[in-house]
């Protein structure tokens, strides 16, 4: 399956239109745009009940003690963990698109609701591991901006040949996934990057 989302070349940089934070000119950080992407994908093969998006990043720092710290920094070289951005199952066999904005139009630092929308069903993400609140759909990227590591973010969309997984609303990634084993008939990712180190910026 094809995977293509609007503004973004395949390895290339994801706007800030895209993210929870972005990089400032004082302070460091602020908030990003924090929309949801226009997503689209070629059409799953015959037997294709529902499709289903994960939204990942692997380089995560295992540890956050240095995280956005003044005079420090996180090495490179630190070992990384995934962290999920965006869970969506049951989402319609009919449908080969998501708009703009459609799942996230901004950053809500009390999170958004998990469950059932006209789209999907909405998991959970990892935000609710650092911010109070539980946060359902989209929310984009935010790395430390003290990180020396670029971070990279998949999104992959799967063919499902069930028209619903049936998990409830307080799932994750890692639920999501689990789910899925043995259902899955064709998927397909594309991966951006981003980064709110200025030493970074640009190499991207």
């Amino acid at each position: 399956m094809q995977v293509t989302i609007a503004g973004l070349q395949s390895g290339g940089a994801i706007s800030p239109e895209l993210s929870f934070c972005a990089p400032s000119a004082s302070g460091h950080t602020q908030d990003g745009g924090n929309k949801s992407p226009a997503i689209s994908w070629s059409k799953g093969p015959a037997g294709t009940k529902s499709y289903a998006i994960i939204m990942s990043d692997a380089d995560v720092p295992t540890r956050f003690d240095d995280a956005n710290q003044e005079g420090k920094t996180i090495p490179a070289s630190l070992p990384r963990k995934t962290f999920y951005h965006w869970v969506l199952v049951d989402m319609p066999a009919n449908e080969q698109s998501l708009a703009l904005g459609e799942d996230s139009s901004g950053v809500n630092k009390a999170g958004k609701p998990p469950g059932k929308r006209d789209y999907g069903m909405r998991g959970v993400n990892d935000f609710g591991g650092f911010l109070k609140g539980t946060f359902g759909g989209y929310d984009g990227p935010c790395p430390p901006w003290n990180d020396e590591l670029l971070h990279h973010y998949t999104f992959t969309v799967y063919a499902l040949d069930v028209p619903t997984l049936g998990l409830q609303g307080g799932f994750g990634g890692k639920e999501a996934s689990t789910a899925m084993e043995g259902h899955v008939l064709a998927s397909g990712s594309i991966t951006g990057t981003y980064t709110q180190n200025t030493a970074l910026i640009g190499k991207q």
